[in-house]
């Protein structure tokens, strides 16, 4: 009879993989920006228009800043993510930033990469359609 041999993982490998699940099922974000990040003058992608219509909401909404589930048109619900930290500086310096989900769903569903970021300091606002590897100005 042959022993079954188990893959062995340190304890760094074994909480990183446990920190992800749990920051996964809980819509975490990091809040960080990936090095190769874009940031365009212009929004003409697909994507941009529901992302100015999402910003519309929030923005009537006053920005929350608290994380969290909010009421959305035709029943539904969207997710503000609270601070976006702007790690890598694609965005400018020095100013604070909110990050919002532009995508409504059932509330507490899983979220998408679909994000806009507000400048708190002067109100311009971006689309990010792939968890901050690119933002679009709206």
């Amino acid at each position: 009879m042959q022993a079954r041999q188990r893959s062995r993982r340190s304890w760094a490998q074994r909480l990183g993989v446990t920190a992800g699940v749990i920051v996964s099922a809980l819509g975490i974000s990091a809040g960080t920006t990936p090095a190769n990040a874009s940031t365009f003058d212009s929004c003409t992608i697909s994507g941009c228009s529901a992302a100015r219509s999402a910003n519309s909401v929030w923005e009537s909404d006053g920005y929350p800043g608290s994380r969290g589930w909010y009421d959305w048109p035709n029943g539904q619900c969207n997710f503000a993510g609270g601070t976006y930290y702007n790690n890598d500086g694609q965005l400018p310096s020095g100013d604070s930033f909110q990050e919002y989900d532009v995508y409504p769903r059932t509330c507490g569903a899983h979220r998408d990469a679909y994000r806009i970021v507000v400048d708190l300091n002067t109100g311009e606002v971006w689309y990010s359609p792939d968890h901050y590897s690119d933002f679009y100005h709206l």
